[in-house]
């Protein structure tokens, strides 16, 4: 009976080894895209420190 779930577990470890790589392999087609500028540069109102007040009643 162990004889086969360590069969089964290395078939598994198989498997799942197999489905990683197909998917690394899969996201490393695509482009960078690091050449590309955003048209966002700035945030478009000023930063103002935050004020925490406590609750009253």
């Amino acid at each position: 009976m162990s004889e086969d779930t360590a069969a089964s577990s290395e078939e598994m470890k198989r498997k799942f080894k197999e489905a990683l790589d197909k998917k690394n392999a899969r996201s490393r087609n695509g482009e960078a895209h690091l050449d590309g500028d955003s048209p966002v540069h700035a945030t478009p109102a000023p930063q103002m420190k935050r004020e925490f007040r406590r609750k009253s009643g």
